[in-house]
C-alpha cells in the first residue's frame, strides 16, 4: 500500500479512485477550489447569517499551494464558489490572497467555467472541495474531487460513488479540520510534504518568494445575476 494511502486509510479516509490513478491526476491540478458551507465549517449559520472557519484548515490551503509552488514554479489558481453569502468567506479570501470569491452561485457550474475561463484552465486541471447536492455539477467534470465527510448523508455518498464523482472521501467530518485532511492527503500525493515544512520551519528564500507572490495576488468578488457571472467591487 502506499505511503500517503496508508496514512490517510488509517484515519478514516477513504480512496474511491486508485492511488496510482489520483496520483497522476493530482499531476494535472493548476487549480483548487473549495466550496464554503460544510467545508470550512459545519454548515451552522451564525446569528449574522454566516459561517466560519479555522487557521489550522487556513494554513493547510496555503501549505497545499506552497507544495504545488515548489513543484510547478508558480502560483496556483484559487477560489471560493459558495451557494450563499458569508461575510468570513469574503474576509477569508481577502486574507489569504484567493483569486476569486464567487458568492450566491445557484448552479456552480456558470462560476467555474468563468474562473476556468479567466485563469486560461481546463476543467480536469481543478480540484474541487466539495460537501453536498449543490456542487454535483462541478463534481461531475472536474479533475479531482473530494468530499467532506458527513455521516448522515450515506445515500449521497453511495451517489457520489456510482456515479464516479468523487475520488476521496475525508476521514474527518464538516467541522472538524477535514480540510486540514485534504489539503495534508493532497500534499501527500504530491510527496513533497518534508519539503514543504523544512521550508517553512526556515521561512527560506523559496518560501518568502512563494509568500511574496502570494501576497500580490488581488481577490476577485462575483455573483450570478440573469445567469451570468458579475464582478462585485
Amino acid at each position: 500500500m502506499n505511503h500517503t494511502e496508508s496514512i490517510f486509510t488509517q484515519i478514516g479516509g477513504v480512496f474511491c479512485t486508485p492511488i496510482a490513478e489520483l496520483t497522476n491526476k493530482m499531476s494535472k491540478i493548476k487549480a483548487f477550489v473549495f466550496d464554503w458551507d460544510g467545508v470550512f465549517n459545519n454548515a451552522q449559520k451564525n446569528e449574522n447569517k454566516s459561517s466560519t472557519f479555522n487557521e489550522a484548515d487556513s494554513m493547510g490551503t496555503n501549505m497545499l499551494r506552497f507544495s504545488h509552488y515548489l513543484l510547478n514554479q508558480q502560483l496556483p489558481a484559487t477560489a471560493i464558489i459558495s451557494g450563499e453569502k458569508n461575510e468570513m468567506a469574503f474576509y477569508f479570501a481577502e486574507r489569504e490572497h484567493f483569486d476569486g470569491c464567487y458568492f450566491k452561485v445557484p448552479n456552480k457550474i456558470i462560476a467555474l467555467n468563468h474562473f476556468c475561463e479567466k485563469h486560461n484552465l481546463q476543467l480536469n486541471e481543478v480540484a474541487y472541495v466539495f460537501d453536498d447536492v449543490l456542487d454535483l455539477s462541478i463534481a461531475a467534470v472536474c479533475g479531482i474531487r473530494i468530499l467532506i465527510n458527513r455521516k448522515a448523508n450515506p445515500l449521497f455518498k453511495n451517489y457520489l460513488v456510482q456515479n464516479n464523482y468523487v475520488d476521496y472521501i475525508t476521514g474527518h467530518e464538516s467541522g472538524n479540520f477535514a480540510v486540514r485532511e485534504t489539503t495534508e492527503m493532497l500534499m501527500g500525493l504530491n510527496d513533497n510534504y518534508n519539503q514543504c515544512m523544512d521550508n517553512r520551519k526556515d521561512f527560506s528564500l523559496v518560501y518568502m518568494d512563494y509568500l511574496a507572490l502570494r501576497q500580490a495576488a488581488p481577490t476577485g468578488f462575483y455573483t450570478i445575476e440573469s445567469n451570468e457571472v458579475v464582478e462585485k467591487k
